[in-house]
């Protein structure tokens, strides 16, 4: 079963959450991105399925599985863009400890759950925010978050309060703040954390100190 995840508030201190999400690198890459992540200070990787191509899933789930065994359980890491029960599985049999989706799928939120693990469903409205949680999502992402901005998160936790929102799409070192001051208590953070040039060159400390920037940023 899994440990217990943050809290969204631990005593008067807003606890946030930076997920770096890695999307359509090799497994060898993925691990190198999450050592520079973990130096930065952001503990939660999210490896993406590619839905086009269900021959390199199997590349997803080696990630996972080389992330989870080479930091034990420093770095919690998970599946990202989960749709069918079959991904919900590769993700387990990998040592995933979460899954993230760009939907709400009740019925694979309440497996995935029964099965041990935290589920985060991606969702736009009021009426998707709530369908999720009460299916046992820890967390909801609102998605795409920088599509609809800080306002429409603040409009959303007006009458949600109770559920714990992160920010989703177009997130980075200078606009997670505002997420965070909206009501988000953390983030899912890709494009920022994963740039191909950075990689090419092997600039390991540039992907580093991003991610820094990040939690430093998100610490209102």
């Amino acid at each position: 079963m899994w440990d217990p995840w943050p809290t969204e508030v631990f005593g008067n201190k807003l606890i946030i959450m930076i997920i770096a999400i890695i999307r359509g690198f090799d497994p060898d890459t993925c691990l190198r991105l999450a050592e520079a992540y973990e130096k930065g200070g952001i503990n939660y990787v999210e490896v993406t399925f590619n839905q086009q191509a269900p021959e390199t899933w199997k590349d997803t789930a080696r990630a996972i599985r080389s992330i989870k065994e080479h930091f034990g359980g420093t770095v919690k890491v998970g599946a990202g863009t989960v749709l069918t029960p079959e991904q919900l599985a590769i993700c387990e049999d990998a040592g995933g400890e979460y899954m993230v989706t760009p939907n709400v799928n009740t019925s694979l939120i309440k497996k995935c759950v029964a099965d041990g693990l935290m589920a985060v469903p991606g969702a736009m409205t009021p009426t998707e925010v709530v369908e999720a949680f009460d299916a046992g999502a820890r967390y909801v992402k609102i998605f795409p978050a920088g599509t609809l901005g800080p306002g429409y998160v603040k409009a959303i936790k007006a009458p949600l309060s109770h559920i714990p929102l992160l920010a989703v799409g177009g997130i980075g070192p200078d606009n997670i703040a505002a997420f965070i001051q909206a009501g988000c208590c953390g983030a899912g953070v890709g494009g920022n954390l994963t740039n191909k040039e950075w990689i090419r060159e092997g600039a390991w400390d540039k992907i580093t100190a991003t991610a820094a920037a990040l939690v430093a940023n998100a610490q209102i």
